[in-house]
């Protein structure tokens, strides 16, 4: 991983003051360009580096530089490991040297607060595997290819380059360019079967607001909703639902209004609560549920 390889070039010029960059592409085994791309990266960062040409040249760093963590407030070398620790529960490949590493300089105990786990409950390694695989998609930016099944059911084959994994409303989602829609689209996790990745790089940069870019791109109809739960259904809602948007009622029932899209998606979803839920608001919605209701129990006569 990048953050990784950044880190341990920095130890390894202090230490050794200056090396070439095939030693560093040998070590990290990756390609020269790729190194002198990373000491760009540095240079940037406010690391010191400079090159010389010739025998006996390479990448050096200034001599007189340290990496001072006084420049860094106590909340803020307490924030770094923090972000370190959570991009190594993230990541396919472990963080724990450099988390070592920057424990020791900060002088502060590599406490491991966070574990994350993208895959739902009870679900295999397949699953797993499918996150890593999107993982890697984003971070060497390389196309992905899968079949994607629409909230309808219709089966298509895409073929995007991942750019950003959302969380949202309780489900992932994968943000990135469809060269079958020639746009940028939002594909729920759950909804993707049989992903591959490819060896195609792409170039397309992150949009820098992407909240404003999905809900800009999000076609289907937002509908105010207004639901009745029964009381047996308290450990759901309050999942699920804002806190402002449930009513307890007199009876211990309860009254959701929410807006939500207006897709074959939502008529599921209420039909998940089965007989403790009830539709009193719009009527379009309940004229549509009371339809899919009749045509499920001719299905048992």
């Amino acid at each position: 991983m990048q953050i990784n390889r950044l880190f341990e070039m920095v130890y390894i010029l202090l230490d050794k003051k200056k090396i070439t960059a095939r030693e560093l592409s040998e070590y990290f085994e990756v390609s020269q360009r790729t190194i002198y791309r990373d000491v760009d990266i540095l240079s940037q960062a406010g690391i010191p580096l400079y090159t010389t040409k010739g025998k006996g040249g390479g990448i050096s760093v200034l001599p007189d530089f340290v990496l001072n963590k006084s420049i860094l407030s106590d909340n803020e070398q307490n924030e770094i490991i923090a972000a370190l620790q959570s991009l190594n529960a993230l990541s396919g490949s472990p963080l724990d040297p450099i988390l070592n590493k920057m424990g020791m300089l900060f002088n502060k105990n590599n406490i491991n607060w966070i574990d994350v786990d993208f895959s739902h409950w009870g679900s295999d390694e397949k699953e797993r595997e499918k996150f890593k695989l999107i993982k890697n998609g984003i971070l060497d930016k390389k196309v992905l290819g899968f079949d994607y099944y629409s909230s309808y059911g219709e089966k298509s084959t895409r073929f995007i380059e991942p750019l950003k994994l959302l969380f949202k409303g309780q489900s992932w989602y994968l943000y990135g360019y469809c060269r079958l829609k020639c746009d940028c689209r939002i594909f729920k996790i759950t909804r993707i079967r049989n992903l591959t990745g490819t060896d195609e790089h792409f170039q397309r940069e992150i949009p820098e607001n992407i909240w404003k870019e999905t809900d800009g791109g999000y076609t289907d109809k937002m509908i105010t909703l207004v639901l009745k739960f029964d009381t047996s259904m308290a450990y759901r809602l309050f999942d699920e639902f804002l806190t402002e948007e449930i009513t307890i009622n007199s009876d211990k029932s309860y009254t959701v209004k929410t807006v939500r899209p207006e897709s074959e998606w939502i008529y599921g979803y209420i039909m998940s609560f089965g007989e403790y839920v009830e539709v009193l608001e719009p009527s379009s919605i309940k004229q549509e549920m009371l339809a899919k209701h009749e045509k499920a129990i001719k299905n048992y006569l």
